[in-house]
């Protein structure tokens, strides 16, 4: 941060897990640069009364600087408090769960954790910091559901670019930024076994496989889906989070259920379809409405799933082809039918 002239004070916005492993080397490395900081507790939703609350926060230190570190939420929650003070955004993730450090969008939740909508800002983060090593000591589960969120990137670029449908930016797709979605796809199935072994049998310093994954789960799929756009996976997504069951399941294990209904959806060939959920088994990810908490949805809550997917806006309107409720319904029906059916 003072390498890139950046000047406090600083808000360090941190959810628990961040507070408890990381406020010593805070201490020790603002002290050694003479940048004075704050830290604001991260309440757990990226909600907007939690944007004013941290916000609130920032404008009492006189922030010039939002540092967040944590989670996908604390950092989404970071990234638009940055934005409504025209301060910088420094983005530290503890865990490689979700792609979205690199990014100029936060994903805004009610605080009883259904999806509301986006907001796209300005800029994106003056530096995105990922220390290899603290993500080896997170939870396992959470890099896997980073690989969740990873899966969906080059599928989803995939539609965009053949529905010519305009990015995150309002561009369009380049070569390059296809070639990194379909590179971070590859890393997945390259890598995704064997950086599970690694977190569960940790060495000294993390193993390559497993710097390849937290490469593709932060880098390639954060710079893929914001380049590229999204299409099903992640509309489908916000719609199963209308679903209070799921609300205890990971973004990433949603997202990757919903990329399973996306290639239904598009009729994708059964190779394409055996393949990814040969994946998803291969490093735990759900394939079926079960794993996701949904094992007796029943039609009203599908309906209402699947109407959430479609409303106007949405990133399903993406696809290379109309999408209605009713054909959300039935590909969600019949992506849970084919991953019983496989498991």
């Amino acid at each position: 941060m003072a390498g890139l002239g950046l000047r406090g004070p600083v808000c360090i916005l941190a959810g628990k897990s961040a507070r408890r492993d990381l406020e010593s080397t805070w201490a020790a490395t603002f002290g050694a640069v003479n940048l004075p900081y704050g830290v604001y507790a991260f309440g757990g939703e990226c909600s907007v009364p939690e944007i004013a609350r941290a916000r609130a926060a920032a404008e009492a230190m006189g922030a010039r600087v939002i540092v967040a570190a944590g989670g996908g939420k604390a950092l989404d929650t970071g990234r638009a408090v940055a934005a409504e003070l025209s301060v910088p955004a420094v983005i530290c993730p503890t865990i490689a769960s979700t792609d979205s450090p690199c990014s100029a969008i936060s994903v805004i939740y009610t605080e009883s954790g259904e999806v509301e909508g986006s907001r796209k800002h300005d800029r994106n983060p003056a530096l995105v910091l990922v220390d290899s090593a603290v993500i080896a000591a997170a939870p396992l589960r959470m890099l896997v559901a980073g690989m969740g969120d990873a899966l969906s990137t080059w599928f989803e670029a995939r539609a965009c670019i053949r529905s010519n449908a305009r990015n995150m930016g309002g561009g369009a797709c380049t070569r390059a930024v296809a070639a990194l979605a379909e590179l971070c796809w590859r890393t997945l199935q390259e890598d995704g076994v064997a950086a599970v072994q690694a977190m569960k049998s940790p060495g000294p310093v993390p193993a390559p496989a497993l710097e390849r994954i937290i490469e593709a789960n932060t880098l390639l799929s954060g710079l893929g889906f914001e380049s590229a756009g999204l299409a099903g996976a992640h509309s489908i997504h916000n719609g199963l989070c209308e679903a209070p069951e799921v609300h205890a399941y990971l973004h990433g294990e949603k997202v990757a259920f919903g990329t399973l209904c996306q290639l239904v959806l598009e009729r994708a060939p059964a190779e394409e379809i055996a393949q990814v959920l040969a994946f998803c088994r291969s490093v735990g990810l759900p394939t079926t409405l079960d794993a996701i908490g949904l094992a007796n949805l029943d039609d009203a809550m599908l309906a209402r799933i699947a109407a959430r997917s479609v409303i106007p806006g949405e990133w399903i309107h993406n696809e290379p082809f109309p999408v209605t409720a009713a054909m959300v319904a039935e590909a969600i029906r019949e992506a849970d039918r084919i991953g019983r059916q496989r498991a």
